[in-house]
């Protein structure tokens, strides 16, 4: 128990900071945000509980492929907000985009053999 509570601690923890640094500076924020501390951290979490480096070495190539479609959003937020568009319409708008481009992907990655 003290371990799942130690993991999302420290993942929580992550998030606010990170939140909370980008409100004094956007750029470092944001330099902070696309490190792929989620993903590192998931895969580090996987690897202590498994010790199954082929599964993490799946979930590797998974959130690669995956990260594409994830994109959209950080090009159409912006274009939407510019547009004058409420924000909360914007990121529903953008979380859409993003969806449909990840069923675009799968299903482009099933089409082309690739099994994630």
């Amino acid at each position: 128990m003290a371990y799942y509570l130690a993991k999302i601690a420290i993942t929580t923890i992550l998030i606010v900071a990170i939140s909370e640094i980008a409100k004094r500076s956007t750029l470092v924020g944001a330099i902070l945000a696309s490190i792929p501390l989620v993903s590192v951290l998931a895969m580090l979490w996987l690897y202590l509980e498994t010790k199954d480096v082929d599964q993490v070495g799946s979930l590797a190539t998974s959130v690669f492929w995956l990260v594409l479609p994830s994109l959209a959003l950080f090009v159409s937020l912006p274009l939407l907000l510019k547009q004058g568009l409420n924000f909360y319409l914007s990121m529903g708008v953008s979380i859409a985009i993003t969806v449909a481009c990840y069923f675009l992907l799968l299903a482009l990655l099933g089409y082309f053999g690739v099994k994630l």
